[in-house]
């Protein structure tokens, strides 16, 4: 959105300097990206956000530069219809009120089209639009102006003995934009129709046929508001851009659109030497007033600052809602072009902005000593840290997937598909997240990345048959290439494997607290493997294979990939820590290597060792491999046995028999081959 200083200056008694006003309106959310000098005026170009319709005006951004600086708001000129001019036979017909809740034509005869006013022209081309003709020019000047989009037809060539039509497209019907293309319409396009064809994409674009040229003698104004998501629908099913579209699409203020629609043909009627004589709408007016209760006290306790009642009064009224003081709060009546404020939250944060963040001052909150945690976002929080601290870099992949992808990746359910895909590699709601993953890993490959090692956090869809889709909180991981390690020997690299990505997953139930978890092979055999505690599922170990891995453009590469189940993992975990004291002597630590075949449970086989006790104090797998070396169908693995006494140093005659009984254990009860 660009503005000049000088075009707000119309509204707002500016004594700030551009840069000046530049910083505050940045301070105050809306962020200036880029300042310009240009016809000796100053262009400011802002970043305005989805939800802040009210900004894409001049007037809007001049209604915040007035509550910043605490001047007055200049109003718009009051205009009336000429006595002469009233309603006509006219008639307007909105097929679908939803789809057009409101729709106004002004009739303007007599209108000599020529250049438009130097101020407008230039006014004009500052803000990015090639001036056209005193006509055109000034709903393009409104448009920016006040954020209302308006349509000037050449009445003389409408049919309209059935009125304006506001319906959808019906057959084979075309139109060509005054863009000059031939555009196909279809049942999903909202068309301004006469008698005989439409002569305009409702709230995108007017007609090439009916557009306002040199010869135009005769006007009707379109002045509506259009249902913003079929006005964005439209859009991108068309391919088309446009600056009402832009405004449409992100909501109109409904209460203003017929005063507005006034003034812009008063002042065609004065520039153009023509006469304004009728006007005809259809619609409501006006949106029901909503009102919400600001407490005094809730300001304090979200922001952390004391502001009186009547500073935030002065500062709401400044901005445009109507305030009324209540028994310890403020009554707030949101105006039409705010129907973003919805709570109480959404007027301390305005309330906020314009005090000013930096005027908050900085503080601790207040907290209670509480042993664990049961809040799930702490619990993100809390895993998120984990798996920071174990190296691992945060991804964001999207939702979205191509069906393709995942039936590379062997999936083979049906997902939940996208009713209009904005493309073919977003068709439908990822079910699992670990191709999205996968995919970055390549990218990351691409870029000749060595060392890669993601976690993320985020929502698969499950189909839910008649009802919305099912969102299920998962944990993705993905490990590929190798870490360099310092050591006092140099620079040594470590390539990922299963046990790197075991080793990680075991840290995080370590850290939540969750105990028993075993691995055991699933059905994908040596290359995938479940997760379990508690006779539930936690989720998936998973080692693609080759052909997967080269249909995601990964070649010559392992990726170790698992996914969680975060509402299983976050139900079994337990926060209340226990204190132990430091150990006083040193333990003893023995490794046993051997070859064990690829079907039998590891799990088991710890679980056996760890029940020989004291002074065995724990066994865990250390190491394992699978090569030329190992015969087909094993693996290697080696087991590092800790044994630790808590009042003295073990002796190698106390440690060596329970050793020899563990090996003898492995060998005997498990058939391992030793190396």
């Amino acid at each position: 959105m660009k503005v000049t200083y000088n075009w707000l200056k119309d509204f707002v008694d500016i004594r700030l300097s551009p840069d000046e006003l530049a910083e505050k309106l940045t301070l105050a959310g809306l962020e200036v990206v880029s300042l310009n000098k240009a016809a000796g005026d100053f262009i400011f170009e802002i970043e305005i956000t989805s939800n802040r319709p009210d900004w894409l005006s001049i007037y809007g951004v001049a209604r915040e530069v007035a509550a910043i600086t605490g001047k007055k708001l200049k109003k718009f000129p009051s205009f009336r219809m000429p006595p002469s001019g009233g309603k006509v036979s006219l008639k307007i017909q909105i097929k679908d009120k939803k789809d057009c809740p409101y729709y106004c034509a002004r009739l303007i005869r007599g209108v000599r089209v020529q250049p438009s006013l130097t101020l407008i022209s230039s006014r004009l081309e500052l803000v990015g639009l090639r001036p056209v003709n005193n006509v055109v020019d000034l709903t393009n000047y409104l448009l920016f102006e006040t954020g209302q989009p308006m349509h000037a037809f050449d009445l003389d060539k409408l049919s309209l003995e059935e009125g304006i039509i506001v319906r959808r497209a019906v057959g084979d019907e075309k139109i060509i934009t005054i863009d000059g293309i031939e555009r196909k319409l279809d049942k999903d396009i909202l068309v301004i129709a006469d008698r005989l064809k439409p002569i305009a994409i409702a709230g995108v674009m007017g007609g090439k046929d009916t557009e306002v040229t040199g010869k135009t003698k005769n006007v009707l104004l379109e002045a509506a508001v259009f249902d913003p998501i079929l006005v964005r629908r439209m859009r991108q099913k068309l391919g088309l851009q446009s600056e009402a579209a832009y405004r449409f699409e992100r909501g109109i203020d409904l209460s203003a659109s017929a005063n507005i629609s006034l003034r812009c043909a008063a002042l065609i009627a004065k520039t153009a030497c023509a006469k304004l004589t009728a006007y005809k709408d259809s619609g409501k007016k006006n949106t029901l007033p909503k009102y919400v209760n600001l407490e005094i006290r809730a300001v304090k306790r979200t922001l952390g600052v004391q502001i009186s009642a009547a500073r935030c009064k002065s500062i709401l009224a400044a901005l445009g809602f109507t305030v009324k003081n209540k028994t310890g709060c403020l009554q707030v009546k949101t105006p039409g072009f705010r129907q973003d404020v919805k709570a109480d939250v959404d007027l301390i944060e305005e309330v906020a902005r314009i005090y000013g963040f930096g005027n908050i001052p900085s503080s601790l909150p207040k907290v209670s000593a509480q042993a664990g945690i049961c809040d799930r976002r702490d619990m993100v929080s809390l895993l998120k840290e984990i798996l920071f601290g174990l190296g691992l870099n945060e991804a964001i992949t999207y939702s979205l997937i191509d069906r393709d992808s995942l039936q590379k990746f062997g999936v083979t359910f049906e997902p939940v598909a996208i009713r209009n895909p904005l493309s073919k590699e977003q068709e439908v709601l990822r079910p699992t997240i670990l191709p999205g993953l996968l995919r970055a890993v390549a990218g990351n490959l691409n870029q000749k990345q060595s060392q890669i090692s993601f976690f993320e956090i985020a929502e698969i869809f499950r189909s839910n048959a008649g009802s919305s889709p099912i969102e299920e909180p998962v944990l993705g991981i993905a490990l590929c290439g190798e870490r360099t390690l310092l050591l006092d020997q140099g620079a040594v690299k470590d390539a990922f494997s299963l046990l790197h990505i075991k080793g990680i997953l075991e840290t995080v139930f370590s850290r939540l607290g969750i105990k028993d978890v075993v691995f055991t092979s699933g059905s994908g055999g040596q290359d995938e493997f479940i997760i379990q505690a508690h006779a539930q599922e936690l989720g998936r170990i998973l080692i693609p294979a080759l052909a997967t891995l080269e249909a995601f453009e990964i070649k010559n590469k392992k990726v170790f990939l698992s996914q969680l189940d975060l509402t299983k993992l976050f139900s079994l975990a337990d926060m209340h820590k226990k204190f132990s004291p430091v150990l006083k002597y040193p333990g003893v630590v023995r490794d046993i290597s051997f070859i064990v075949k690829d079907d039998l449970s590891v799990s088991r086989l710890l679980e056996a060792v760890n029940a020989l006790g004291l002074p065995l104090k724990g066994a865990r797998i250390v190491d394992y491999y699978r090569g030329k070396q190992i015969p087909k169908g094993y693996r290697a693995l080696t087991i590092s046995c800790v044994y630790r006494a808590d009042d003295r140093t073990l002796t190698e005659e106390e440690v060596s028999p329970v050793h020899a009984k563990a090996v003898k254990l492995l060998t005997d009860d498990f058939g391992v081959k030793m190396r």
